[in-house]
């Protein structure tokens, strides 16, 4: 029986796998959303048991949930594709926030959302709604629902959360196919519209009289823009008039004939004249407001668009389409239309005599030569968002016009003033030109042209060279160069160059064309800098907030630094004396005495404070991957290595980096550290470009460093690095006044923690802690006095002997042991049972004598215990305290 059992199950798994497999062919062969939802319901059904199934995906602009597609038997006025529902009335919600999975085995009993209500109201009694993640971003939910209770368990939930994987997978391949159709629409429209333009330039030039080029041109805009009528007014300064000419070569009526002249109060192309502004009439029969606009209407024109032509800043004239149809011109049919009038006007201008036509011609020629390399350039700019595969179709497209060996843009780095190379395409063999290379300003010609936004061209650069990076392009064969600036916004960002092994190759046009060429890369070269800028701050501030998550999820409290003992209050001072600076801080102190409290301070009380204190420790990380988690990989530099990963120093940026057991680092990390320490930069795993980075840092060792110098397995040059400040951090036998206050510390919190009412610490138990060496110092009492905490049963702390045998005084230390400081005389110590109050007290008094009864001001009471002045002295109102408690000044 067990056997038949078990030979059950494998079929069932083999059957939940071969439908993964067909919901994966499912989403290959299908590219709508309602299809890929029917598909996958069908494999599905054969498996798991539903009534209906849904996608819904996150609406982030307007917080809300949509529904993608709806799939099942039983059909909803109410659930249906396009739906989008608020985020407090749905589960979805939940599950899209936890990216977890929800059940609901009773839907009447366990629903709280509007939606579920619905459902119920539906007939639906059981719910499981799955997350849809890709690539750790939750961005909708994939949601079944059935008319039996308890239908899902946890086992379907676990095989729906496999399929909702694959279709997240399949969604957001969707989403990313739909904007990448948008945009290829959005290309096509400004293509057509360049080839409308340059079909209008090409009339205009190869037609030499005024009747041929407006009907060329006319023939031109039918194919975009729909018309039934066209024409042209010129206006006549001689007698304030405009002259009709109509497009078609034809007379629509016995006033709107070809060549007719009317008066400015006649037509609207006055008005649109004097203000050189278009003007869009949607219902000419309510918006008529001229003569010729009822004969217009005479004829069926029922809406009209008129632009101006304008030569040089000065009106000559409109440009007028009509049709019968209203509201026929939007506002990109006018824009093109403006563009187009603005050609037909220049040719109209110039068509005074054959001499001026021939100039124009030529000049007009030129332009859409010009205009032509630079659409290309263009169309390169917005098909490639990577450097290389951009560098590479600029050069394609340049080297049909401009000769040359090799081309490089530059990008200038302000933090370390030097220019590098953003990309490069060359046909020469060599070492020197690659991509990344960094030439500082003063060896390079580039700084020229940047710092004057002038381009440049050097004939021969054996005569002309005057800067050490001449001399390396000599030695790879370069005699000649043209370099223009890269400019943004009036702001030089860089410089674009190409370079021959022929003398005098360029001329002052190849320049002119360059700089043309120049001013389309310099914005893609900008924005495609700061998308890779954003996408490492969006990488690190990803990181920065799990790091900063899991933080927040770990006790740390400077308020935990308990104590007013001289080594304690010492070590303090040191604190209070280097946080304020950048110096670099060696915390030195044996297991558990608290470094990572001592190393939090100082950040904490540091101009950084505001930037997150990121830890590491050292110890923790295999020597593999060390390297890779101090100062990140970049993608493909090792097996597994599938994405760039930000290192710990990075992530730092701005704050303080916490090193903790220093010493445990490999040697070879060693020497990356130093770097880091010296220069401020580093390379990550698998590059060879530097990083910069503004890191304090921190460390921290429970070995003697200098025996392991001498053992050779920590660097010496590193050690006087972090030994700028070192810090002591005393063991809690050191320290022995503190353990009465550091053990109702831990008392108070545990007992809250547990839930029990433990107020006070008997005198014998207070005796025996202060009596113990603590070799685990602070750790270990806190460790006892959780153990403590759990067993007692009273309000008083409970310690047996024999309960904790290693807290006997015997032991490699002792209280005669130790020279720094003896344990307090009995009568130091509150009349047993000592209470929070009376623990509180003793500190107050303590600090208050430390200070000589000064309360406010930088050497305060109330700064070192961290209280407002105010606050402070309502505590030493409320305990009673009188001056004669302590010695006030």
């Amino acid at each position: 029986m067990p056997s038949s059992q078990s030979s059950v199950k494998v079929l069932a798994i083999a059957e939940r796998y071969r439908t993964l497999l067909e919901i994966n062919n499912a989403i290959i062969t299908n590219l709508t959303q309602q299809t890929l939802l029917h598909a996958i319901s069908e494999a599905l059904h054969r498996i798991i048991s539903f009534d209906r199934c849904a996608i819904t995906l996150y609406q982030p602009t307007n917080d809300t949930f949509r529904f993608l597609a709806v799939e099942g038997d039983r059909p909803s006025d109410y659930f249906a594709t396009g739906l989008e529902v608020e985020r407090s009335e749905t589960c979805i919600s939940w599950v899209f926030d936890h990216q977890q999975p929800l059940l609901r085995r009773n839907l009447e009993e366990e629903r709280q959302y509007a939606n579920e209500h619905r459902l119920v109201s539906e007939g639906m009694r059981s719910l499981c709604v799955l997350p849809l993640v890709f690539q750790g971003k939750c961005i909708g939910t994939l949601s079944f629902v059935s008319q039996e209770r308890d239908r899902y368990s946890n086992e379907d939930a676990a095989f729906l959360q496999e399929v909702a994987n694959q279709v997240a997978l399949a969604v957001s391949n969707m989403t990313s196919y739909e904007e990448i159709a948008a945009l290829h629409t959005r290309v096509e429209l400004s293509a057509a519209r360049y080839r409308t333009l340059l079909e209008v330039n090409n009339a205009i030039v190869s037609h030499l009289t005024q009747e041929d080029l407006l009907h060329s041109i006319s023939a031109i805009l039918r194919r975009f823009l729909p018309l039934d009528g066209a024409s042209i007014t010129l206006y006549n300064q001689k007698n304030d008039t405009f002259h009709y000419f109509s497009m078609e070569n034809t007379n629509l009526s016995d006033h709107l004939r070809h060549g007719a002249q009317f008066n400015r109060e006649n037509s609207v192309s006055a008005w649109v004249f004097d203000h050189q502004r278009p003007i869009v009439r949607r219902d000419l029969i309510k918006e008529q407001q001229y003569s010729n606009d009822h004969r217009l209407i005479e004829i069926g024109i029922a809406s009209d668009c008129v632009v101006p032509m304008i030569v040089a800043g000065k009106s000559i004239g409109t440009l007028n389409v009509g049709s019968k149809k209203k509201d026929q011109y939007s506002e990109a049919e006018t824009s093109l239309l403006q563009e187009v009038a603005n050609q037909v006007a220049l040719a109209v201008a110039n068509m005074i005599s054959y001499e001026e036509i021939a100039a124009l011609s030529a000049r007009v020629e030129h332009t859409a030569e010009r205009y032509r390399k630079v659409l290309e350039v263009n169309n390169a700019i917005v098909t490639h968002l990577n450097r290389g595969d951009l560098m590479h179709s600029i050069a394609e497209i340049l080297r049909r016009f401009l000769p040359f060996d090799g081309a490089v843009i530059t990008f200038y780095v302000p933090e370390s003033d030097v220019f590098r190379s953003f990309a490069l395409e060359t046909m020469i063999s060599t070492d020197y030109l690659r991509a990344g290379m960094e030439i500082p300003r003063k060896e390079s010609m580039v700084t020229e042209v940047f710092e004057n936004q002038r381009g440049r061209i050097r004939r021969d650069l054996e005569k002309e060279q005057r800067f050490a990076n001449d001399c390396r392009l000599l030695e790879i064969g370069i005699v000649s160069d043209c370099i223009v600036p890269l400019i943004v916004g009036g702001k030089s960002i860089g410089t674009i160059g190409i370079g021959s092994q022929q003398k005098s190759q360029y001329s002052e046009a190849d320049m002119e064309l360059l700089q043309e060429v120049a001013n389309q890369v310099a914005l893609a070269v900008a924005n495609m800098v700061s998308y890779e800028e954003i996408e490492r701050l969006k990488a690190r501030l990803e990181k920065e907030n799990v790091y900063l998550q899991e933080e927040i999820r770990t006790d740390h409290n400077f308020e935990e630094i308990t104590g007013n003992s001289p080594a304690l209050l010492a070590v303090l001072r040191k604190v209070e004396q280097v946080a304020p600076t950048d110096s670099t801080v060696l915390i030195q102190g044996e297991t558990g005495t608290g470094k990572e409290l001592i190393a939090r301070a100082i950040h904490d009380r540091s101009d950084r404070k505001s930037r997150p204190l990121v830890k590491v420790n050292c110890s923790a990380i295999s020597a593999g991957l060390v390297e890779s988690e101090l100062f990140g990989h970049v993608k493909g530099a090792f097996t597994g290595a599938l994405e760039r990963h930000i290192g710990r120093f990075e992530l730092a940026d701005g704050g303080t980096i916490f090193l903790d057991e220093i010493g445990e680092l490999p040697l070879a990390t060693q020497v990356k550290l130093l770097r880091v320490l010296q220069e401020r930069e580093f390379e990550a795993v698998g590059s060879n470009k530097p990083v910069r980075v503004d890191v304090r840092v921190i460390a921290a060792t429970n070995r003697n460093l200098q025996e392991s110098i001498q053992a050779g397995t920590f660097r010496s040059d590193l050690f006087y690095r972090l030994n700028v400040f070192p810090i002591e951090v005393p063991p809690l036998r050191e320290r022995r006044s503190d353990i009465p206050q550091l053990a109702m510390f831990f008392l108070a919190r545990f007992a809250k923690k547990f839930g029990k009412n433990i107020r006070s610490i008997p005198r014998a138990t207070i005796d025996r802690l202060t009596s113990y060496s603590w070799p685990g110092n602070v750790r270990e009492l806190q460790n006892v006095i959780e153990r403590a905490a759990i067993l007692s049963h009273s309000s008083v702390l409970e310690l047996e002997p024999d309960l904790i045998p290693e807290l006997m005084p015997a032991g490699s230390y002792s209280i005669r042991d130790t020279p720094t400081e003896t344990a307090e005389p009995p009568s130091a110590v509150a009349p047993a049972p000592t209470t929070l109050e009376d623990m509180e007290r003793a500190h107050i008094i303590a600090v208050l004598n430390q200070t000589s009864g000064v309360v406010e001001g930088p050497r305060g009471a109330a700064k070192i215990l961290g209280l407002h002045p105010n606050t402070l002295r309502h505590r030493i109102r409320k305990l009673g305290l009188k001056r004669t408690a302590y010695h006030g000044s």
